[in-house]
């Protein structure tokens, strides 16, 4: 019986070619576009998270500021200052930290014989070019050896490396930092950057042998990995450094945290809401492929009343002339479905990298918006584009099986 109701649906649909040739691009046009607007959306959510992941998101970094609230006797406006004992206070107070610097920065003469620039000197531990994802893409970082030696030994951001040596060969090479002489051991893989807060010109060093450089008593910041939930880590320092220096845990300008999970679960939140935004706006456009194929199937009623008739007058019953329509509308919805995800993955190749971050930063090309048709959007497109078909099908079919027999046979 299924084979038979197939094949007068495609009989129907061969024998009104042009009619549903229109009808199937509509469809087709329709799922394509829920396919791209929902790859749109997921490849937006990837670029969000290219930006995040090349600083590592499992890490926190807090800085220093001043107390809004009072605490005790303490008046508010009392500057916090950082300092070592704080790193040993967070390494032993707070669960699941994995790796902590402390953090100097200095703006400094870089100078080797031909060029002289200013470019910040940053002082960490090895263990912080790892918490910040610097990557050496010539030479290697410096090692513990070098941090406790206090070794005059340096590693430098891409372009740095660009402007000083002229593009030539860096490792080995000596530049002076304040007048002091520091080996090149590595060069770093260039980073996005944006505006003039440009990483690529930095200079890296020892923690400790940033003390030739400036006093190291009181720290610019103080960086850390760690594992488990971000809120109570971030919680946990508040209330840790909040004893320590007498201010309330409460007192978010006491002391600064970028968190970069709760930063990204934000961008998440705004990820989600577009892509169900487009995911509507999708639906609407198949919406109204639907009303087109519905209208079709209606003049294909009106235009097969007699033949309606006949079918009931030889024994056929309502749910056979009803599943005979739907039949029909869900075979120009599968076809056109099929027709129009092909039609996304050619366009989907054919467009490529869309830019986004790229246009605003350096080195960002990683993080530019890429059409990304996954499984999860070709399967939510079908399951709107069956409940699209189902519907503008079934109206029409309830029509057709609702025909009274005998009226149907004197239709003219």
């Amino acid at each position: 019986m299924l084979r038979d109701i197939l094949g007068q649906a495609w009989e129907a649909m061969i024998y009104n070619r042009r009619r549903t040739a229109i009808t199937m691009i509509g469809m087709a046009w329709g799922i394509a576009t829920v396919v791209l607007l929902l790859a749109y959306g997921a490849g937006f959510s990837r670029a969000i998270e290219s930006i995040f992941a090349q600083w590592g998101v499992n890490h926190m970094e807090v800085y220093g500021g001043r107390t809004s609230e009072q605490a005790g006797a303490d008046k508010a406006g009392v500057r916090v200052r950082l300092t070592y004992d704080d790193v040993d206070r967070i390494w032993n107070s707070l669960p699941g930290i994995s790796s902590i610097s402390p953090v100097m920065f200095r703006d400094s003469t870089i100078q080797n014989d031909l060029h002289s620039y200013t470019w910040s000197v940053n002082g960490v531990r090895p263990e912080g070019l790892d918490i910040l994802v610097l990557d050496p893409v010539e030479g290697r970082l410096y090692n513990g050896q070098e941090e406790r030696q206090r070794a005059h030994v340096c590693v430098i951001g891409s372009e740095a490396k660009t402007k000083l040596f002229s593009g030539g060969y860096a490792i080995g090479e000596s530049i002076r930092i304040n007048g002091i002489m520091f080996t090149v051991v590595g060069v770093l893989r260039p980073k996005m950057v944006e505006g003039e807060n440009n990483i690529n010109t930095s200079i890296w060093i020892p923690f400790s042998t940033m003390g030739d450089l400036r006093d190291t008593t009181y720290l610019d910041g103080i960086w850390f990995n760690y594992r488990g939930d971000n809120e109570v880590i971030e919680k946990d320092l508040r209330n840790t450094l909040g004893a320590a220096h007498h201010f309330r845990p409460s007192d978010h300008r006491a002391i600064f945290v970028a968190n970069l999970q709760s930063q990204l679960h934000q961008f998440s939140i705004v990820s989600i809401a577009l892509q169900v935004l487009l995911s509507l706006v999708g639906a609407l456009t198949l919406g109204i492929a639907g009303i087109g194929l519905m209208n079709i199937m209606l003049v294909a009623v009106q235009q097969r009343t007699r033949e309606i008739g006949i079918e009931k007058a030889l024994g056929a019953q309502r749910h056979h002339i009803l599943l005979q329509f739907l039949a029909e509308a869900m075979a120009i919805t599968g076809v056109g479905g099929v027709c129009g995800i092909s039609l996304a993955y050619v366009i989907s190749a054919l467009v490529g990298r869309i830019p986004f971050y790229s246009a605003l930063a350096k080195n960002a090309s990683d993080a530019d918006i890429q059409l990304l048709i996954s499984p999860t959007s070709v399967i939510v497109a079908t399951v709107i584009l069956a409940i699209t078909g189902l519907v503008s099908g079934m109206i029409p079919a309830i029509r057709a099986a609702n025909l009274d027999p005998i009226e149907a046979l004197r239709y003219e």
